[in-house]
C-alpha cells in the first residue's frame, strides 16, 4: 500500500524517492517477504493512476496558462502550437522512456495533457512504461538482494547522465529545427574555410595541422590528469620522480639549477613578453590581430590558471593546509605561464621566420629551456612533479587553442566567407 501511494504521489510531481521504494521491495521479495508479480500490480496501478491525475491536471489546466503567461517565458500561442503538435507526433514515445529519467517522469503527464494528446494514445504508451518501469527496478532489486543500495546509488548517477544527455538531444533537435537555415549557412561557411585553409601555403598548413594534433593530444592528457588527482593518483609518480632527480642529481648542480631556475623568474616571462611584442611590431603580418592574441594569450592565461587552482583546491582529495596554498597548487602557476609565454615567443619565431634551420631548433632550444625550469623546480622541492607536469600540459592546452583561433581570424580576413 505504501509504494502505491508514493508511486502514485511522486508522479504528480511530488519528490518521493520511487526507484528507493521499489529496489527495497524488490529486496523484500528476494526475502521472501512480498509476492513479486503482486508486487509489480500494485506499483504499476499507483504509477498508473498518478499519471492519469497528472494528465487530467494538465488537459484542465494548462492550456489557459500558456495562453496567458507562455509568452513571458517563449512559449506563445505560435511556440505552443508548434510543440503541441511536435509532441502529438513524438511524445508517445518520450512517454516509454520519460519513466527512467528522474525530472522528466514528473513532467510528462502534465505536457500530454496540456497539448491534448488524445487520452488512448497517452494511456497505452504511459500504462505500458509504467508497468515497464516497476519491472525493472523491482526486479533488478529482487536480483540484487543485499546489492540493492549499491545499486540504486550507481543507477542514481546513470540515470542522472541519461536525464542530462536527453535533455541535451532535445535541444540540439528543437535547436536545429527552429534554426535550419541558419545551421545551413554555418555550416557553408565552416567547409569554406577548411577550403581556404587546406589551399593556404604549405608552410602555414602545416603549423595549423601540427598545432591541433599537438592541442588535441594534450587535451587528451588534460582530462587524464584530472581523472588522476581527483583520483589522488599521483602519489606514486611524485615519489618516483622526486627519487629520480636525487639520484641523478647531486649539490654540485645547485649552482647550474639556480641559473635554469632564473629562466623561470617573472623577469625573464617580461623579458620575452617585450621580444613577443617587438616582434610583432616589426615582423607581424597582422599587427592588431597578433597584439591583441598576444594580450588574450597572457591575460587569458593568468585568469585561466588562477581559476584551475581554485577549483582543484576544492576537489583535492587532499585537505590542504596553508603552506599548501602558498608553495603548492595543481596545475603549477609558473610551470603554465612559464609554457605560455615561451611558446608564444616561440611561436612567433616559426611563424615570421622561413628559414628551415629556425623552425628545427628555435621550437628544440624552447622545450628545453622548460625541461630544465623545471628540473631545477624540482632540484629545490619547490613544486610537486605533477603539479609542474600538469602546468605544462594545461598551459599547453591554452596556448594551442588561442594559435589556432589566431590563424583562423588571420585567413578570415584574407577571404570573403559571407
Amino acid at each position: 500500500m505504501v509504494l502505491f501511494v508514493a508511486l502514485l504521489l511522486e508522479l504528480i510531481a511530488l519528490p518521493l524517492p520511487g526507484e528507493v521504494l521499489m529496489s527495497y521491495t524488490g529486496f523484500l521479495v528476494f526475502q521472501g517477504q512480498f509476492n513479486w508479480i503482486l508486487s509489480i500490480l500494485i506499483a504499476g496501478f499507483g504509477a498508473c493512476i498518478g499519471m492519469t491525475i497528472s494528465y487530467w491536471i494538465g488537459y484542465k489546466l494548462g492550456q489557459p496558462f500558456f495562453e496567458k503567461y507562455g509568452s513571458r517565458f517563449h512559449m506563445g500561442p505560435e511556440q505552443f502550437e508548434s510543440f503541441s503538435r511536435w509532441f502529438s507526433k513524438h511524445g508517445n514515445k518520450l512517454l516509454l522512456i520519460a519513466y527512467f529519467i528522474p525530472g522528466v517522469r514528473h513532467i510528462t503527464g502534465y505536457f500530454s495533457g496540456t497539448t491534448r494528446l488524445p487520452f488512448r494514445i497517452y494511456a497505452i504508451y504511459a500504462y505500458i512504461g509504467a508497468f515497464l518501469w516497476v519491472t525493472v527496478f523491482i526486479s533488478l532489486g529482487k536480483v540484487l538482494g543485499p546489492q540493492w543500495e549499491t545499486f540504486h546509488s550507481s543507477i542514481k548517477k546513470y540515470l542522472i547522465i541519461g536525464g542530462i544527455a536527453a535533455a541535451v538531444i532535445i535541444i540540439v533537435i528543437y535547436i536545429y529545427k527552429r534554426y535550419k537555415e541558419e545551421i545551413k549557412e554555418a555550416v557553408k561557411r565552416f567547409l569554406k574555410l577548411t577550403l581556404a585553409i587546406f589551399r593556404t601555403r604549405g608552410r602555414v598548413r602545416f603549423l595549423l595541422v601540427a598545432t591541433f594534433i599537438v592541442t588535441f593530444g594534450l587535451m587528451i592528457l588534460m582530462f587524464g590528469m584530472i581523472q588522476d588527482f581527483i583520483g589522488n593518483e599521483f602519489t606514486n609518480f611524485n615519489k618516483i620522480v622526486v627519487l629520480l632527480i636525487t639520484l641523478v642529481f647531486n649539490k654540485d648542480w645547485t649552482e647550474a639549477f639556480q641559473t635554469f631556475s632564473l629562466l623561470g623568474s617573472r623577469q625573464v616571462q617580461l623579458l620575452l613578453l617585450s621580444f613577443s611584442f617587438l616582434w610583432i611590431l616589426w615582423k607581424g603580418e597582422n599587427k592588431l590581430l597578433e597584439l591583441g592574441s598576444l594580450l588574450i594569450v597572457i591575460l587569458g592565461g593568468e585568469l585561466f590558471e588562477e581559476s584551475l587552482r581554485r577549483i582543484f583546491q576544492s576537489l583535492s582529495p587532499i585537505p590542504y593546509s596553508f603552506p599548501d596554498h602558498l608553495f603548492r597548487s595543481f596545475p603549477s602557476e609558473q610551470a603554465l605561464m612559464n609554457f605560455v609565454i615561451y611558446g608564444f615567443a616561440v611561436f612567433i619565431c616559426v611563424r615570421f621566420i622561413k628559414n628551415v634551420w629556425v623552425h628545427t631548433v628555435v621550437p628544440m632550444a624552447g622545450l628545453v629551456v622548460l625541461i630544465l625550469i623545471a628540473i631545477s623546480r624540482l632540484y629545490f622541492k619547490v613544486e610537486l612533479p605533477s603539479d609542474i607536469a600538469a602546468g605544462y600540459v594545461f598551459g599547453g592546452v591554452w596556448l594551442g587553442l588561442n594559435i589556432l583561433l589566431l590563424e583562423v581570424f588571420r585567413i578570415l580576413r584574407r577571404i570573403d566567407i559571407h
